[in-house]
């Protein structure tokens, strides 16, 4: 995946900048990370902001490393302007869905490129669901759809459980952009892998079952 194209650098860059005047900005960091209190106030910009800010390194290698990855797969099969408009809408959808589910927890917070970054993630998954993927602390490599399905549905159990300090929901909803905005601008993938479509809507239409049942 060696060449990133420019814009792919540009969001990095984006990312690093504004990350370490956060790290560095202790008021530019509360100013411009998702909080519901915020964002119910009238402070939408905080929908996108937060997309960019990050808690610390770590945080911030791992999105941008998994990025680097996805992203050329992304921008190979749709283009430039297409792949913005995948990494926005997933952004956006992430944090949408984060501030459905805690709409009324006043002081929730988060920050991160998470639902963007899963949201390319998920669009090469269903560009490219053949590719192997390979991990330390997996011994063999396994297809990247498997990996998309069982991280989803592990991101509804981590919504359920409310597990960790993660925002699972901006994971998922991330996921969601990734999907649905692909097909959009894709739709010839409903004729050349319509097994794969589905297979990859099957967490996302069990979050939706598990939710009207009235289970998350």
């Amino acid at each position: 995946m060696g060449n990133l194209d420019l814009v792919a650098i540009i969001v990095i860059a984006a990312n690093v900048i504004i990350s370490f005047k956060g790290f560095n900005d202790l008021n530019f960091f509360n100013r411009y990370k998702f909080n519901v209190g915020g964002i119910r106030r009238g402070e939408k910009i905080r929908m996108f902001s937060a997309g960019f800010l990050h808690v610390d390194t770590m945080h911030l290698f791992f999105n941008m490393f998994t990025f680097y990855f996805f992203a050329p797969i992304v921008i190979y099969h749709l283009g430039t302007l297409n792949f913005l408009i995948i990494y926005i809408a997933s952004l956006i959808l992430g944090n949408l869905l984060s501030l459905y589910f805690h709409k009324d927890e006043y002081h929730y917070s988060a920050v991160g490129a998470s639902g963007a970054v899963t949201g390319i993630l998920y669009s090469a998954i269903l560009l490219q669901p053949d590719m192997q993927l390979g991990f330390m602390f997996i011994p063999l490599p396994i297809p990247a759809y498997a990996f998309g399905i069982l991280y989803l549905l592990y991101s509804i159990y981590g919504m359920k459980k409310q597990l960790g300090n993660i925002g699972h929901d901006a994971h998922f909803g991330g996921a969601i952009g990734g999907y649905v905005v692909t097909l959009i601008l894709l739709p010839s993938l409903f004729q050349t892998d319509l097994i794969m479509v589905a297979l990859l809507a099957v967490p996302i239409v069990i979050l939706f079952l598990m939710h009207k049942m009235g289970k998350l």
